[in-house]
């Protein structure tokens, strides 16, 4: 029988950019920004400000808090336009070398990239780069994206140009912020896997962020979503788009922005994320109906859910587990040890709601089933009689190659077993997914499924293992 225990899975990166019309302190806008984005990625975080064509540098492994201080963020100085990036690995090692923003010094200025998603060809890319002499200073495909763009930037006559160019080599998922010595730039990817918006503050700045939820932390007001394929250049001449890219294939945004990464208050390609959790939660109670006295969700991603679980069933909602605010995600503990313990630290069922009752538990997925074991120790332990688990995604099934850090097949607890089967191994009375077809349901967006066996928009890379650039090559004999 295949384990359920497993690494962890990470989620996707964060992005940031804002271009001034005048020289100001964009460092304290990102750091803002990147507050906001904290929960995309915890393990590094980076700033690049550009004064003129003179780029200032600050990144670190550790938390935004951790990597910025005052004095970090005042040795940054002043600029008129800043980068910024929260970074999870779903492609390179875990390590400091890999923060970003990308900064690449070429014959023709400077070039500072922000990428959230993973590219499928990037394998094939870095070594014909390599071919061509380039080296490369991380493990990311990050810097494979920078050296195509730079690459392209010395044939052609505008870095915007060179983005156009490069897009047409680079496949897979990628929304972008980069800045030239003079003009910032954002681009996604024409399947649109991963959310980027723009926004515009009272006095005239122009932001790009990966969620709507870092525009309002700075003060800019939501202006529209970036289109899959699109290029968009903000100078000192205005803004200028570029949509020749566009429509050149489906749009596939990841459903798990929706299901678990963005925050509640973040709206994405047109859609609020909280409305289309509860919406989930409401589609699950019709999907399995089930007597019961309560139900709770997991915080924090799940409590949408289970708020639109309880509103259509006319079950109660309760708040089932006190969260300590001070820990993490349990995904990013590096070890499944430390992920069990964690899950005791970070949630504390609340007795007096559920001891001696019926409980519909709601989560927003399941990958190994280990993290949902200890949840329902817990609540076993604090009296409840009954446990019904729902899930409000469908099982994982196969790799994601887009930037969830989803890589293994024999990790994925569904894959290896039937729904009654997972339901015995976690210790629930009952256990129901979100069909596919209500996955489709959640937002008005077309959304990308292959995680839950819907199938790849792209073709699958051959070489998709996440540490795939810190292989040791053979020895030439």
């Amino acid at each position: 029988m295949p384990s359920t225990e497993s690494r962890d899975i990470h989620e996707a990166c964060g992005v940031f950019g804002v271009f001034a019309p005048e020289r100001c302190d964009v460092a304290s806008m990102a750091y803002y920004g990147l507050y906001a984005l904290q929960h995309r990625g915890q393990e590094s975080a980076g700033i690049v400000v550009n004064d003129d064509g003179v780029f200032a540098v600050h990144r670190d492994a550790g938390l935004v808090g951790e990597v910025f201080g005052r004095e970090s963020l005042e040795a940054l100085g002043q600029g008129s336009i800043v980068v910024g990036h929260v970074r999870y690995a779903t492609t390179g090692a875990h390590r400091r070398r890999n923060a970003q923003p990308i900064v690449i010094n070429h014959h023709k200025g400077h070039l500072a990239l922000a990428h959230n998603g993973n590219l499928t060809n990037a394998y094939e890319l870095r070594n014909a780069l390599e071919e061509q002499g380039s080296i490369f200073h991380t493990t990311t495909d990050s810097e494979v994206i920078a050296y195509v763009i730079v690459q392209e930037r010395l044939r052609t006559g505008s870095i915007e140009e060179a983005v156009y160019a490069a897009m047409g080599q680079i496949q897979g998922a990628y929304s972008l912020v980069i800045s030239s010595p003079a003009k910032l730039i954002a681009a996604r990817d024409p399947h649109g896997f991963r959310p980027l918006c723009m926004g515009k503050t009272d006095d005239g700045k122009i932001v790009f962020a990966s969620e709507s939820c870092a525009l309002d932390a700075v003060g800019a007001r939501f202006v529209r979503d970036i289109q899959p394929g699109e290029i968009v250049t903000v100078s000192q001449e205005g803004i200028k788009t570029d949509c020749r890219h566009c429509g050149s294939t489906s749009r596939n945004l990841c459903s798990f922005e929706f299901i678990y990464f963005a925050r509640p208050d973040s709206v994405i390609d047109g859609t609020a994320v909280s409305t289309a959790r509860q919406k989930a939660g409401a589609l699950l109670s019709r999907q399995k109906p089930v007597e019961a006295d309560v139900v709770i969700g997991v915080p924090d991603s799940g409590l949408d859910a289970a708020m639109g679980y309880a509103a259509a069933s006319g079950i109660p909602y309760g708040i089932g587990f006190t969260k300590n605010k001070y820990m993490g995600r349990t995904f990013i503990a590096p070890t499944q040890q430390q992920r069990e313990v964690g899950v005791n630290i970070k949630l504390n069922p609340v007795r007096s709601v559920v001891d001696g009752k019926r409980i519909v538990l709601i989560d927003d997925s399941m990958v190994r089933g280990t993290t949902s074991r200890g949840i329902i120790q817990l609540l076993r332990r604090a009296g409840a009689k009954e446990i019904h688990m729902r899930i409000s995604a469908p099982p994982f099934v196969a790799p994601c190659y887009y930037g969830t850090d989803i890589d293994d097949e024999r990790h994925l607890i569904a894959n290896h077993h039937s729904v009654e089967e997972i339901a015995r191994l976690i210790g629930v009375d009952s256990l129901e997914f979100l069909s596919m077809e209500h996955l489709g349901e959640m937002a008005d967006c077309p959304f990308c499924t292959a995680c839950f066996g819907g199938g790849y928009p792209t073709a699958v890379p051959v070489h998709g293992q996440k540490d795939r650039f810190e292989q040791k090559l053979p020895r030439n004999r």
